[in-house]
């Protein structure tokens, strides 16, 4: 297992980073259930079991933690995945190899371990690898389910996020916090409890994305600059229908 290597100053400079990335790329960022994930992080700490469907996911999630949430933030991460861009050590990732069973064990020994304290947060994108935001069943693996067990002190919360091209030039992100209710039993029962309800809420914001739900709102939206505007407007003069001419005789 590689223990994360979180650095302040590199921290701070990769979420403004993030930042920049993020607001120059997306359109807008929808959010439910955020202030609900602020009020469990100021009682105790979080584990945060969410989908993994693109490589925007780690900056989101440094970004949220940074500039949403100001939480103390870790992630597990595939061991493999660390080595080859050792930098995400600095800002809280931890690598667990997931094909070994001590280590794996390790991994969620390690996890236990950080939450332990209010504001913080560890994130554990269940699939372990990008899977297409369409897969069905979303295929979660069990160690979510086992720190979920283990860290007796932690609340765990659920997150839904998909990336969604619509109205708008650039694409939007839609995120769906929801804290979980404590489940007992064994980890891979644990586990599955967790996936429907991250399922469930990505069924949920179909529904929000197709205009049936109205219980997100906009933590982040890109306004057009007034030149882009100004050129909007002008090539809609320049290319309006022109009347025809009545016809002569």
């Amino acid at each position: 297992m590689i223990p994360a290597r979180k650095g302040r100053l590199f921290g701070w400079w990769f979420a403004r980073d993030a930042r920049a990335r993020i607001e120059r790329t997306f359109g807008a960022i929808h959010v439910r259930g955020l202030e609900e994930l602020r009020e469990a992080l100021a009682r105790g700490p979080v584990l945060a079991v969410s989908n993994h469907t693109a490589w925007w996911d780690a900056l989101l999630v440094v970004h949220l933690a940074h500039h949403a949430l100001s939480a103390d933030v870790y992630a597990m991460m595939e061991a493999k995945n660390l080595e080859r861009l050792p930098f995400f050590g600095k800002v809280g990732a931890f690598g667990v190899r997931t094909d070994d069973p001590a280590d794996g064990a390790a991994g969620i020994r390690y996890a236990a371990k950080l939450l332990d304290r209010p504001g913080r947060l560890v994130w554990i994108f269940a699939q372990g690898r990008e899977v297409p935001i369409t897969a069905r069943p979303l295929g979660f693996r069990g160690g979510a389910g086992h720190v979920a067990r283990v860290a007796k002190r932690a609340r765990v919360v659920t997150v839904a996020l998909r990336y969604e091209h619509g109205a708008r030039p650039e694409p939007e992100i839609w995120l769906s916090f929801d804290v979980a209710d404590a489940e007992r039993g064994a980890p891979a029962a644990i586990t599955a409890a967790l996936e429907a309800k991250v399922t469930a809420s990505l069924d949920g914001i179909d529904a929000a994305i197709a205009g049936r739900g109205a219980d997100f709102s906009a933590l982040y939206t890109k306004r057009p600059s007034a030149l882009f505007r100004l050129a909007e407007a002008a090539l809609a003069w320049l290319t309006r229908p022109r009347a025809l001419a009545p016809r002569q005789g």
